[in-house]
């Protein structure tokens, strides 16, 4: 595990970098966690980091009637799209391709942020982010990660809270 104290080297993409200058959080750049294996997944972020994998935000791209919407969840659940497309009122929920999030965030799959997307787009919230103090996002790429509460990350990805996590059957 590596903890970079120059935001230069941080770890974080350039893009989520400039990203968290803009929104007045260049204090969380000397948190990011750069680490040597990816962290794509959330199982593999929570082994780097050495927390829980409820302690993830991920951050999922859906097509909500064709239109891009992002999903932060914690790690150890999966988004119910019937409750999305509820929580939306829409026709149809869908994973947004490789692509699609690429254009949208600016970012690949296993490293993007919950904001500093290139795009603005709707913003759905899980409630369960709210049962820890502190939770850990990607940091712009599939290597680094920033830890922070989980009502900051929320206010600042500009999300409604919601329940959208698939209930255990």
């Amino acid at each position: 595990m590596t903890t970079m104290n120059d935001s230069e080297d941080s770890g974080a993409s350039p893009r989520f970098a400039e990203a968290l200058r803009e929104l007045g959080l260049g204090e969380v750049l000397p948190r990011i966690r750069r680490f040597p294996d990816a962290t794509r997944t959330a199982a593999e972020a929570a082994a780097a980091i050495g927390c829980e994998l409820s302690e993830i935000c991920k951050s999922l791209i859906f097509a909500a009637d064709g239109v891009p919407v992002l999903v932060l969840m914690d790690g150890a659940s999966r988004v119910d799209v019937e409750r999305v497309r509820e929580e939306l009122g829409v026709e149809k929920v869908t994973r947004a391709k490789a692509e699609v999030v690429r254009e949208t965030t600016g970012y690949a799959i296993g490293g993007v942020p919950p904001f500093g997307h290139r795009t603005k787009t709707r913003v759905l919230a899980d409630r369960s982010l709210l049962a820890h103090g502190v939770v850990w996002a990607a940091a712009g790429n599939p290597h680094a990660v920033f830890p922070m509460e989980p009502k900051e990350l929320v206010a600042h990805a500009g999300a409604t809270l919601v329940d959208v996590r698939e209930l255990s059957s």
